[in-house]
């Protein structure tokens, strides 16, 4: 996460949590078109911008998308009111996310799921869905905007911080991701009702940490996360992923402020 002094002396001196200043802070940036004009004016025609979601998350993948929003402030495809998904209402983000799909030249979705996140860590794990995603553009991208992080691939790119508030690009594409996320998380709680999924996205509330304390963690948790191999309870198993084992066997203002927690 991104931190400063000046973040940390502000949350001490207002009585305030590390993340609700961050909120404050987000809240007061200005997305605009500024990084890719000077993209463009550099002679790069494909501008993508490139974002993830559900870094703090305590279940389930990190999600990324990237998004060539157009080529030049192009009036007729222009897209009002992008900014930080984190910052919008869930009605505002499905709206953006259409707008987006119906008049970009070009985005992609990629996940890395838990297991993998587990395997790597969470950082490695968001740079891997980011890439990922912008590998299935179509057209491909001649230039990245990145939100805070380089990709390990030979394209031209410019990690920004706090990118997904500045860049109209990066926010397009922290809206298509988080939107892409909160479906799949929310799918899958009627398999697993116990932890509120649909309402906390995965995320490290009041009621997921009770919820683990109780019931222990699922199959789709991130092992590797404190709240998580810390629950008294050993994980569930789903039934069918027993069936599948038997042969081998045989022979052996709180959704928001966690949300923020993720950046």
């Amino acid at each position: 996460m991104f931190k400063s002094a000046s973040t940390s002396k502000k949350s001490k001196t207002d009585g305030v949590s590390a993340a609700t200043a961050k909120l404050r802070l987000l809240k007061k940036l200005r997305c605009t078109l500024k990084f890719e004009k000077r993209a463009w004016a550099a002679g790069a025609e494909l501008v993508a911008g490139v974002d993830e979601v559900g870094r703090g998350s305590l279940f389930g993948p990190v999600v990324a998308a990237a998004v060539i929003l157009y080529h030049n402030d192009d009036p007729a495809y222009r897209i009002r009111g992008l900014r930080d998904s984190k910052l919008l209402p869930a009605e505002r983000r499905e709206e953006l996310a259409l707008l987006i799909r119906q008049n970009s030249i070009a985005w992609a979705v990629a996940a890395v799921d838990s297991a993998r996140i587990d395997q790597i860590n969470i950082y490695q794990a968001s740079r891997l869905a980011m890439l990922h995603a912008v590998q299935q553009l179509a057209p491909t991208a001649g230039y990245l905007l990145v939100d805070a992080v380089k990709l390990d691939c030979d394209l031209p790119q410019q990690p920004i911080i706090h990118g997904d508030a500045l860049s109209a690009s990066i926010a397009a594409a922290s809206i298509i991701a988080k939107v892409e996320r909160d479906r799949m998380i929310s799918a899958w709680d009627p398999v697993f009702p116990m932890y509120g999924l649909a309402s906390n996205k995965g995320y490290c509330t009041p009621h997921h940490l009770a919820a683990l304390r109780e019931h222990g963690a699922s199959p789709l948790h991130r092992q590797s996360f404190s709240p998580v191999w810390s629950a008294p309870i050993p994980q569930e198993v789903l039934g069918f992923m027993l069936d599948e084992a038997a042969p081998e066997l045989t022979s052996g203002d709180e959704e928001l402020v966690a949300a923020i927690s993720e950046g």
